[in-house]
């Protein structure tokens, strides 16, 4: 049986990588993720899907880091579990709003949220590392 103590430092190990990669591809392609935000926002179906994909994300980190945990980092990822599922509502009721917000900031900060991408990335990677 997996040693369910680990659940805490998988969950952020595997969210750090996305993260340190996602900040590298908008480093080397600065347009790319305010093309894809202005792509979702155009499409209904790719709104839904986007918000059925985060929440099914967001519920599973959620799931299994429980909020009353004696564990920090299991509590803490569960909070980010749960603002995950906010925002995927948030996408599925009122994308044009709030998908209009994020184009509109994404552009002229593209590479200030890469590099905090990246950073938050190495934080939750390190963080998972001194777990194991």
């Amino acid at each position: 049986m997996p040693d369910m103590n680990l659940i805490p430092a998988w969950t952020a190990l595997f969210m750090g990588l996305f993260g340190f990669f996602v900040g590298i591809g908008a480093l080397r392609r600065p347009d790319h993720w305010e093309r894809l935000l202005a792509e979702i926002a155009a499409s209904p179906a790719l709104q839904v899907v986007t918000g059925l994909v985060e929440m099914a994300i967001g519920g599973v980190v959620y799931l299994a880091n429980p909020w009353d945990s004696a564990d920090w980092l299991s509590s803490a990822l569960a909070v980010v579990g749960g603002l995950l599922v906010l925002e995927a509502l948030a996408i599925i009721a009122f994308s044009d709003i709030y998908l209009a917000f994020w184009v509109r900031r994404f552009g002229p900060l593209a590479r200030l949220w890469a590099w905090c991408s990246i950073a938050v990335g190495v934080a939750a990677m390190v963080i998972a590392a001194l777990r194991f």
